[in-house]
This record gives C-alpha cells, structure tokens and sequence, in this order.
C-alpha cells in the first residue's frame, strides 16, 4: 500500500512540475536569448594559434535573461559567459575558446542554459587546425671564385 503511495505521489509530483514548466515557457514576458550567430567558423589556423571566438546575443524579451554554467561537447573548448542578469534589450556576449594544440579539423558544440523561452541554444564552433610551417633563414650563397673589389682606385 505505501509503495501504491508513493508512486501516486511522484506522478503526481511529475504532472505538476511539467504543468509548471508549460506555464513557464508561456509566459508573454519571458526573456529571449537572440544570438547574431551560432556557428563559428575558424577557417584554417594555426597549430597553437588563437582559438577565442565571441558569440554576441541581445536579450528581445521583457525580463531579464539569467545564463546558466554553458556545457561543452569537450574539454579543449572553454566557455565563459556573463554571470549577472542580461536585461531585456541588453546585448552581451559569450566568448568560446578552443585549445588549438591538436591538429585536425575542428567540429565542436556549446550548449547554452538559461530561462528564456528557447531554454537551449546550441553554439557551434568549426574550422581545421594546420601545423605552422617552420620558419627557416634564407641562405646567403658564396662564390669562393670572385676576386675581392678593391673601392680604393
């Protein structure tokens, strides 16, 4: 019977919570996180070149917007995003970097939490990473057949 309970209760306790949730994301005045863009693409870089790239969003909705820790798809790329409340029509940015000391093709996601009406976005970051090519001094040629100039004469 206690077991009957308890998962009466827990339904219960699910029905309400997605209830809430539904009401939530009906708000007229919820904040909406707008981005200008959601992929990056670094094109061809360098081996342990700049792997930072900035994603500029406005809050469009009527509260403010509160940002939650961003999850990425792995340890080499590293958000950082504004802790303090965005308030409506305020633009500010997350800025994203990648660790670019492996080389190969870049294909990563950074998955942003919040309390607007679109609770996730996906930001993606793209590009190749290329060895630096080494860097070598030009060689000075001698010709040990010439006779020296004498600039006296």
């Amino acid at each position: 019977m206690k077991k009957i309970v308890l998962a009466l209760s827990f339904v219960m306790l699910v029905f309400m919570f997605s209830n809430a949730q539904e009401k939530i994301n009906d708000n007229p005045n919820a904040p909406v996180i707008d981005f200008e863009k959601l992929v990056h693409d670094y094109g061809t870089i360098y081996q342990n070149g700049n792997g930072v790239c900035k994603f500029q969003f406005t809050n469009t909705g009527k509260e403010p917007l509160i940002l939650s820790k961003p999850k990425s798809s792995c340890g080499c790329t590293v958000p950082t995003w504004p802790k303090h409340p965005i308030l409506p029509g305020q633009t500010d940015e997350i800025k994203v970097t990648y660790a670019t000391k492996r080389i190969g093709p870049i294909n990563k996601n950074v998955t942003i939490y919040s309390n607007a009406k679109n609770k996730q976005v996906i930001l993606r970051i793209k590009g190749k990473v290329i060895a630096k090519p080494s860097e070598t001094l030009p060689e000075k040629s001698v010709d040990n057949t010439a006779s020296p100039v004498n600039k006296n004469r």
